[in-house]
């Protein structure tokens, strides 16, 4: 267990320190921020602790609250990094997709020359089709899958979105949150039903090829509270 432990650890450090990296490339003022933070939380909770007598406990307690609410900021702040670095990009509404909890997403099950492109989740809110790319374009490529969804399952929800900054878009920040606002009416086995009607469907878009650019594979977006 000690070697497990010792082994897994330096992993976490160093996912830690990568994803710091990568919010001080977007944001240069995270570490002051982080610091300010900390003080101030563990000053206030100190000083109360002189007052009501006393101050080791509360420095306990301020230390701890300190590096929670450190935690917290750090969450908030490399998630906006994150989100800001791939918006725009092919792919990214994909791999936010498959940071989410609970569906099953097959990325880009239509697609045309110009790569504009629509993935689908599935999960107990029913169907979920996200397209990215010019919306003119996107919006007819929705149509067609919706309505190619609809014809193998008739009774399940099915949602459309397209991510862009744009009127009636969705923001790619407020696309995990979106869907795990929906409401969730499938059972666990009915979800599991569609899956397996959506992974034969899904093979007819097997052989197309998928546009090249950032879909991070097994990517961890930091989760703010």
């Amino acid at each position: 267990m000690a070697r497990k432990e010792t082994s897994e650890n330096p992993g976490r450090l160093q996912q830690i320190v990568q994803t710091y990296k990568m919010t001080r490339q977007a944001d240069s003022t995270i570490g002051l921020v982080l610091a300010a933070v900390g003080i101030v939380t563990f000053g206030v909770i100190l000083a109360l602790g002189f007052l009501i007598g006393h101050p080791i406990y509360a420095g306990i307690l301020g230390f701890l609250l300190a590096v929670l609410a450190m935690a917290v900021v750090f969450g908030r702040r490399a998630e906006r990094a994150a989100f800001g670095q791939l918006e725009g990009k092919p792919g990214a509404a994909a791999a936010v997709l498959q940071n989410v909890r609970g569906w099953t997403v097959t990325p880009a099950v239509a697609m045309n020359k110009s790569q504009d492109v629509v993935h689908r989740a599935v999960g107990k809110a029913g169907i979920v089709l996200v397209g990215e790319g010019n919306p003119n374009r996107v919006k007819s490529l929705l149509a067609n899958e919706k309505k190619r969804v609809a014809r193998v399952v008739y009774d399940v929800p099915v949602n459309t979105f397209i991510v862009g900054t744009g009127e009636d878009e969705l923001p790619l920040k407020k696309l995990r949150a979106t869907l795990m606002r929906l409401p969730r009416p499938l059972s666990g086995a009915k979800t599991t039903e569609v899956n397996d009607r959506m992974r034969a469907l899904g093979d007819l878009m097997s052989n197309m090829p998928i546009p090249k650019g950032p879909m991070p594979r097994g990517m961890r977006m930091p989760r703010g509270r």
